[in-house]
């Protein structure tokens, strides 16, 4: 699963690769309560290769969840 995240001030957004079974609906509470949290707060996330990833909860304009198996495909046809 691809997680999008639109960082502001930037002009290229953060791209997270995360496990198919990942919790979706945990993944969005630990966004909602980080981003209504205390100022100084990170997203901290971990990706299919074990590396972890922070954004400044400050910094975050949105973030795009997409579903499982949703590669997006090159070539034409």
């Amino acid at each position: 699963m691809d997680l999008r995240i639109g960082v502001t001030n930037a002009p290229k957004e953060i791209t997270v690769e995360l496990a198919d079974d990942t919790d979706v609906d945990a993944l969005r509470a630990d966004v909602d309560r980080v981003v209504g949290g205390e100022e100084g707060a990170m997203l901290w996330l971990t990706d299919v290769r074990g590396r972890q990833v922070g954004v400044p909860a400050d910094r975050i304009a949105y973030v795009d969840v997409g579903t499982a198996g949703s590669d997006n495909p090159v070539g034409f046809g």
